[in-house]
C-alpha cells in the first residue's frame, strides 16, 4: 500500500487501533480520526492524528477537506466508528435511543461517504470498508434499534459499491460477531471471551480488502463470527 492515503475513523478505538497498525504496517500513509486521538497514539512517521467528528455534514466535510489539503488525495476509508444500545424490547425502546443508533451508525456513514466519494472518484481504484454487525443479518431480541441501524448501513455500503464500480472503487462491509474489546469486556464481564472475535483478525481482513489483492471483492457483506459461530 505504498503511496496510498488511508483514513481510519475511530482510529484509537478498540478495533480502530488494530486497523491503523495494520494499514501502517502495509505501507499506507494513515490519517487516524477520532474525537480524542493524539499524534502520540502511534509511533509511525506515516501516521497523522486528526481530531474530528463525522456526526454532522460540516464535520465530515472538514475531515475530507483536511486530507485533501494535506495529501491531495484519498484512496482508502476504513470506517470503524459506530455505536451500540440495547436491553429493551422494540415496544419499550424510546425515541432517543432509536435516533442515537441511526445517527451513530447510518447518518455518520452517509455524511462521510457523501463528502469523500467525489474526491475518491477523481483518482479511482479507491477502497472503502465499513464495520457492520452480525445482527445486521441476524437480528436479536432487545437490540432492535441497533440491528436496524446496522442493516441500513450495510445497504448504504452496497449502494456505494454499485454507484462507483465504474471508476474502480470497491465498497464492502464486515459483519463481526462480538469483538474482544475492552469496552465489550467491561459491558459483559461474565461472558466467555474465548468465543469472541479478535480485533486483529478483523483488521487483517480489512487490510486485505483495501489492498490490490482485494480489488475483485465489491458490494460484499462479509461475516466474521469467530468461535461463537
Amino acid at each position: 500500500m505504498q503511496g496510498k492515503i488511508a483514513l481510519v475513523t475511530g482510529a484509537n478505538g478498540g478495533l480502530g487501533t488494530f486497523v491503523t497498525e495494520a494499514l501502517l504496517s502495509a505501507g499506507a500513509t494513515v490519517v487516524g480520526m477520532s474525537r480524542n486521538v493524539q499524534q502520540s497514539d502511534f509511533a509511525s512517521a506515516s501516521f497523522t492524528a486528526l481530531v474530528g467528528d463525522i456526526s454532522t455534514p460540516p464535520g465530515a466535510k472538514a475531515v475530507v477537506d483536511f486530507i485533501v489539503a494535506k495529501f491531495g488525495r484519498l484512496d482508502v476509508i476504513a470506517h470503524t466508528v459506530g455505536g451500540f444500545a440495547g436491553g429493551a424490547a422494540l415496544a419499550d425502546t424510546d425515541d432517543a435511543t432509536f435516533q442515537r443508533m441511526i445517527e451513530m451508525n447510518v447518518s455518520s456513514t452517509f455524511y462521510l461517504f457523501r463528502a469523500a466519494l467525489p474526491v475518491m472518484r477523481k483518482t479511482g481504484n479507491g477502497r472503502i470498508v465499513a464495520i457492520g454487525s452480525r445482527q445486521a443479518l441476524e437480528p436479536a431480541a432487545s437490540v432492535g434499534a441497533y440491528s436496524a441501524s446496522k442493516a441500513a448501513m450495510v445497504s448504504l455500503i452496497r449502494t456505494v459499491a454499485l454507484e462507483n464500480k465504474d471508476v474502480g472503487i470497491t465498497a464492502n462491509s464486515i459483519l463481526p460477531g462480538t469483538m474482544d474489546t475492552p469496552a465489550n469486556r467491561k459491558a459483559m464481564p461474565n461472558a466467555d471471551f474465548s468465543k469472541w472475535v479478535q480485533p486483529a483478525a478483523v483488521a487483517e481482513l480489512i487490510a486485505w480488502l483495501v489492498s490490490d489483492a482485494g480489488k475483485n471483492v465489491n458490494g460484499a457483506a462479509i461475516p466474521i463470527f469467530g468461535p461463537e459461530a
